[in-house]
């Protein structure tokens, strides 16, 4: 991986540590998930006509990651609901990795070399170290802790659909425009039926912040899926997962949640892991 992917999967990292956020600031999780995921679809829309359109070969990835992506967005409102952001946001993205590095190795014939797995082994023990600080000195919220799993899951599966789907596009640009302007109706359209007319006036106090929440996202991703053209699937998917331990400062830092030694620690583990990824590249 070169400086210039690992910078770019960096930046995601905290662009979308500060989205999540700003979705978990917004106490109605509904509210806020349906002004990024509609702020989504008015960027996709707005872009798409000044993208390359995807090549067809392209177009069952995309909308199989639009379907997944759904998935992930209902369960990850549920964790934040049930759970505190310094405890979900890390479960959900540090149990994603690994998994990916698996299904890369099966559906795109991508197998770690020794420098690029034990990042990926040495990033991950960062990432669950962090995951169970959150855990520590009280009873574990199972239901929390299931939904973030879950969540887990559909962000390894949408990682590797949206790899394959990137680079048999033609344009990245093209298909995250695409994949913003396909999924993001799906929430607002559900919101709209669920609160009907209240939904207007529910909006109307955090669209600033949660049309912001959805160009952090949009930017996010955006600059991952650049970054899966250049990289192996695993690598970037470990390397973006830093974004917990931006997650981790902004709980404590603006939720009061705390951040402690072991945190620190596991974000060493974190930088010795992203050091064995770029000797990889």
């Amino acid at each position: 991986m070169t400086p210039l992917v690992t910078a770019a999967v960096l930046l995601a990292a905290v662009t979308h540590a500060s989205w999540n956020a700003i979705a978990h600031r917004i106490t109605d999780k509904l509210v806020g998930f349906t002004l990024i995921a509609g702020g989504g679809l008015l960027i996709g829309l707005t872009a798409a006509p000044f993208t390359a359109f995807p090549q067809a070969r392209a177009w069952p990835y995309l909308l199989a990651s639009a379907a997944i992506h759904i998935a992930y967005y209902a369960l990850l409102m549920t964790s934040f609901r049930l759970g505190d952001f310094g405890q979900a946001y890390p479960i959900a993205r540090g149990s994603a990795p690994l998994v990916v590095t698996v299904l890369a190795a099966v559906f795109a014939h991508e197998v770690p070399d020794g420098w690029a797995a034990a990042g990926i082994v040495v990033s991950c023990a960062g990432l669950t170290g962090v995951a169970l600080w959150g855990l520590r000195g009280r009873r574990p919220a199972w239901a929390a802790i299931g939904a973030a799993l879950a969540t887990g899951l559909t962000i390894a599966g949408y990682t590797v659909v949206d790899g394959l789907g990137v680079r048999a596009s033609g344009s990245p640009l093209g298909y995250i425009a695409w994949l913003m302007a396909v999924q993001g109706g799906v929430l607002p359209l559900y919101a709209l039926i669920r609160r009907r007319g209240e939904l207007p006036s529910l909006l109307r106090p955090f669209a600033a912040v949660g049309l912001l929440g959805a160009a952090l996202s949009v930017a996010a991703y955006a600059l991952v899926l650049w970054a899966q053209t250049k990289a192996d699937l695993a690598p970037v998917a470990a390397l973006r997962e830093s974004s917990i331990i931006v997650g981790a400062g902004i709980g404590a830092l603006f939720f009061k949640e705390r951040f402690g030694v072991p945190r620190i620690a596991a974000a060493g583990l974190l930088v010795v892991g992203i050091g064995l990824m770029l000797h990889a590249g």
